[in-house]
């Protein structure tokens, strides 16, 4: 019988739910490897699982649930990777992580993550880097390298992240690892400390595609206290796909040649020849403005971060910097309580949308956010689904990116188009180059998760990837 870490969450329910496993060996289990944490990947880890009377409640059973650190979680460390939250617990849970526990899962610790979600390789948190389990002198990808990394090495069975530009599918790429950002609304982003709001969307890293769909199923749907928040017009459904039959992929050819890695693109090629073989019709196809969305991403993102991060003053919660006067007392504790990346994005983002530039840079950031809007629904209007590599490049060393912003920001050239447009896409496991992973995307129109988690498993299944070894 496989010990309980080897176990992907669905089938630590069913060992649950027939009693050949009680959720507080389980959860122990995790407990001991998530508290010998070598990587890096968590901030806080729970004493003990919630106290649970009898047979494991709800359709998750008492499974660990990691949870990246800006989500508020009642009591709880709640710091957003960044000095100036550093041991904030705040007084309320956000939506997410209420509904999840509400269906059973139990919270397992905080995981680590760039300083207020910006960043691609984990390694802008004030709580130090977190390192790659396949290789941990390399990086985990970002934003939430932590998520990535506790669930990669079997210090997790599945976790939470955020994604806004690509913070789930990168790491989960770079980290072995399935990542899948949700339709923008689809997720309650109640609770959620804020970077970009009209980018932000939460969602699940797991092991496998059915774990995704679970852990999904249970999080989606309408929230009052986010009015950006969407009713999901159906279930999502456990994929049980067998072959890829009358699905058209479109194949972008903006995000599938310069740039990419040639390790990461032979595994891309190949596994579009498996997606043919299991009887997909693969096409090449545009998306004209895609070269043009790293660019206006980062300036909507910073600017909408600048506004959020106001916030942070030294007043009502966080790291106070006393001083003699209150501008005095605000600009001291920004100074010492924001890192490099998060003063670089307001800076950024403050200049975009300060008089005389708004219109140049931010306004004109938004028309080219329609654009790759328009791109991507003329596309679906040909093709089912379209399909990328999900990272350039496989993960690269610790330091070896940090002094050069813009290509840390390259990191993102293939995911952050989905994000502007607002859609659903999902990173899979698909092989190794020169020994670490690389990803395989998929994007679809809006709510059309059940569709791309489906194509996903009948992939997932024939490429057949063995994450084991990064769980030693």
């Amino acid at each position: 019988m496989s010990e309980p870490i080897e176990l992907t969450a669905a089938q630590a329910i069913e060992r649950l739910r027939d009693g050949d496993l009680s959720a507080a060996e389980l959860f122990g289990a995790y407990r001991a490897r998530a508290a010998a944490d070598e990587l890096n990947a968590f901030t806080w880890v729970a004493d003990a699982a919630p106290a649970q009377d009898g047979a494991p409640q709800g359709p998750l059973a008492g499974v660990p649930l990691a949870v990246k650190d800006l989500f508020c979680t009642e009591g709880v460390p709640s710091q957003s990777g960044s000095k100036i939250l550093a041991g904030y617990r705040p007084p309320y849970t956000a939506t997410a992580v209420a509904r999840l526990a509400d269906a059973g899962a139990a919270l397992l610790g905080k995981t680590n993550q760039d300083e207020f979600a910006m960043g691609s390789s984990n390694e802008n948190s004030a709580f130090g880097p977190v390192r790659n389990p396949w290789d941990r002198e390399r990086v985990p990808g970002g934003s939430s390298g932590g998520s990535a990394a506790a669930v990669a090495a079997g210090l997790a069975p599945w976790a939470l992240g955020t994604d806004t530009g690509g913070s789930i599918r990168q790491p989960a790429a770079l980290c072995g690892i399935v990542g899948l950002k949700p339709t923008y609304g689809a997720v309650s982003r109640y609770g959620m400390i804020a970077f970009a709001s009209s980018l932000d969307q939460a969602g699940p890293f797991t092991r496998d595609v059915t774990d995704a769909a679970l852990l999904l199923r249970h999080m989606v749907g309408r929230d009052a206290r986010d009015s950006t928040s969407l009713a999901f017009p159906e279930q999502i459904a456990l994929p049980r796909g067998v072959d890829l039959r009358g699905l058209t992929l479109g194949v972008p050819e903006e995000l599938t040649g310069e740039g990419i890695e040639s390790g990461v693109r032979e595994a891309f090629n190949a596994t579009l020849a498996l997606a043919e073989q299991l009887g997909a019709s693969i096409e090449t196809c545009n998306l004209p403005n895609a070269p043009h969305a790293l660019s206006a991403y980062y300036l909507i993102a910073p600017a909408e971060a600048s506004a959020n991060l106001a916030r942070f003053d030294g007043v009502r919660y966080g790291l106070r910097v006393d001083a003699d006067d209150l501008s005095s007392m605000y600009t001291r504790t920004r100074e010492q309580g924001f890192g490099p990346e998060v003063k670089r994005r307001i800076m950024l983002g403050t200049y975009a949308l300060s008089s005389g530039y708004y219109d140049a840079y931010y306004g004109r950031a938004q028309q080219v956010r329609t654009k790759v809007a328009e791109d991507f629904r003329a596309a679906f209007e040909r093709f089912d689904l379209l399909v990328t590599p999900t990272a350039p490049s496989v993960a690269f060393r610790l330091g070896e990116k940090v002094d050069d912003p813009l290509a840390m920001y390259l990191n993102d050239v293939c995911t952050v188009p989905m994000s502007l447009a607002g859609i659903p896409a999902i990173s899979i496991p698909n092989g190794l180059s020169d020994g670490l992973p690389t990803g395989f995307q998929l994007c679809g129109p809006a709510f059309s998760e059940n569709r791309l988690l489906n194509a996903a498993y009948v992939l997932e299944q024939a490429l057949g990837f063995d994450g084991s070894a990064a769980r030693t």
